[in-house]
C-alpha cells in the first residue's frame, strides 16, 4: 500500500511550506483523488499477488468493477502536469508508463506496422493488429499516464476507440491531462463521427474532472524574469538556471525524444511544456524548420543556452538559428536564452541573405522579451 508520507497531498503540503508552491484548494482536491486512485491500484496489485487465480476472477464481469482512471482538464499553467507527475512518481506499481500522448501514438503506429510485417512474412495468422498490439502494451503497463492529451491526427483518431476498447477490457487504467474536455477532442476533425465512440469509451472508463483554478501559476512564476541573458558567463548561466527552476517547479525533469519522420530528436532536459537545449543541440546539427516545429508541437517554452557570436564561419548555424527563432515566433512559443551578446550584436558580419534576414531575427528576439508577447503566448496556449 502507498506510504501516507509519500502521498501527493503530503508532497504538495511540503512544497507549500517550502515556498515553492502557492496553496491552491483546487489542486489539493485533485491530489486527494489521485491519492485514492493510487491506493486502489496498489490494492489491486496486492490482491492479484495473493491470489494465483486473480487474473481469472478479474476477467469475470461483476466480480471486480473496472477501476476508473482520471481525465484532468483545464487551462495551461494550472498545475495539471505537476499533479500527474507526482501521481506517477508515487503510485506503487511497476507496470506503468508516462508519455506524451503523441509519442505514445507514434509507438502504437510502429507496433501496428511491425505486426503487419509479421503477417506479410507468414509469422502470424492474426490479421487484425489491434488485439496483439493492445496485449503488448498492457503487458508492459497497466497504468498509462498521458500529458497533453490532444487528438489532431486522423490516423490516431481512427484507431483510438478500438485500441482503448482492447486496453480497457484488459483492465488498463488511464490518467491523462488535457487543455480541453473530452467533448472537444478532435473538434471539427475529418470524419469526426468515427471518433465519437472513443469519447463515450473515455467517459465510461475515466472520471472527467476539471481543474477549477483561474490562476496561471506558470505565468506567475516566470513573469518578470530575464528572457535574454548576456554576455555568457556565470551570471548568465545563473539567470537561465533560475528561470528553468521556477518554470519547472514541481515537475519531473528528464531527457526525452521527439519522434519525427522515422527518426528521433533528442531533448536533453524536458519537464511539462518546457524543454532545454544548448545552441549546439539545435543549430549545429542538421535540423530544419520542420524539426523545430515538431519540437514545438510538444513543448511551448524553449530554453536555449550558450548562443555564441555568429560570424561567417558559422553560416549554416546562423541559417538554422534564424529558422529556429522564426518558428518560435510564428507559433507563439516562449524563449529563454543565454547568449554572447545582445541580439543586435550577435551577428558579427552582415553579409548576404543571412545578414538581411538577421534584422528580422533581431526584431523578433526583442519582441520575444516583451511583456505583451508573454501575455499573448499564455492567452494562445489557453485556447490551443
Amino acid at each position: 500500500m502507498p506510504n501516507p508520507e509519500d502521498s501527493i497531498s503530503r508532497k504538495l503540503e511540503a512544497m507549500i511550506v517550502a515556498g515553492t508552491l502557492t496553496r491552491d484548494p483546487a489542486q489539493l482536491v485533485i491530489a486527494r483523488r489521485l491519492d485514492h486512485l493510487s491506493s486502489e491500484l496498489a490494492a489491486g496489485r496486492a490482491e492479484r499477488k495473493s491470489n494465483a487465480l486473480g487474473w481469472l476472477f478479474a476477467s469475470r464481469k461483476n466480480e471486480h468493477p473496472p477501476l476508473k482512471g482520471l481525465y484532468l482538464y483545464g487551462g495551461v499553467g494550472r498545475g495539471k502536469t505537476m499533479l500527474m507527475d507526482l501521481f506517477f512518481e508515487t503510485v506503487p506499481i511497476k507496470r506503468k508508463r508516462r508519455a506524451h500522448f503523441h509519442e505514445f501514438m507514434a509507438d502504437v503506429h510502429e507496433r501496428i506496422f511491425m505486426h503487419r510485417q509479421k503477417l506479410k512474412n507468414g509469422e502470424t495468422r492474426q490479421a487484425d493488429p489491434m488485439p496483439p498490439v493492445a496485449a503488448e502494451i498492457f503487458a508492459e503497463a497497466r497504468l498509462l499516464c498521458f500529458d497533453e492529451f490532444s487528438v489532431t491526427d486522423i490516423a490516431d483518431a481512427m484507431i483510438l476507440s478500438r485500441l482503448f476498447g482492447e486496453l480497457f477490457s484488459k483492465g488498463c487504467v488511464l490518467v491523462a491531462t488535457s487543455n480541453v474536455e473530452p467533448g472537444n477532442l478532435y473538434k471539427d476533425g475529418l470524419n469526426r463521427g468515427l471518433f465519437l465512440p472513443f469519447i463515450n469509451l473515455l467517459k465510461a472508463h475515466a472520471d472527467i474532472v476539471p481543474l477549477d483554478t483561474t490562476t496561471d501559476y506558470r505565468l506567475a512564476k516566470i513573469e518578470g524574469l530575464p528572457v535574454w541573458s548576456s554576455p555568457l558567463g556565470p551570471d548568465a548561466d545563473a539567470e537561465l538556471d533560475n528561470a528553468w527552476k521556477l518554470a519547472t517547479a514541481g515537475l519531473t525533469v528528464t531527457s526525452a525524444e521527439v519522434a519525427f519522420k522515422g527518426r528521433k530528436i533528442v531533448v536533453p532536459k524536458a519537464a511539462g511544456e518546457c524543454a532545454r537545449f544548448s545552441f549546439a543541440d539545435l543549430c549545429e546539427k542538421p535540423l530544419g524548420a520542420a524539426d523545430y516545429l515538431a519540437i514545438l508541437s510538444h513543448y511551448r517554452t524553449l530554453f536555449v543556452e550558450h548562443i555564441p557570436h555568429l560570424g561567417p564561419e558559422r553560416r549554416n548555424e546562423t541559417k538554422r538559428f534564424i529558422m529556429l527563432i522564426d518558428t518560435i515566433y510564428d507559433h507563439g512559443a516562449r524563449l529563454f536564452a543565454s547568449a554572447a551578446s545582445a541580439p543586435i550584436d550577435l551577428l558579427t558580419a552582415k553579409k548576404g541573405t543571412e545578414g538581411f534576414e538577421f534584422d528580422r531575427t533581431v526584431s523578433r528576439l526583442i519582441e520575444l522579451q516583451s511583456k505583451e508577447y508573454a501575455a499573448n503566448h499564455h492567452a494562445a496556449s489557453a485556447v490551443s
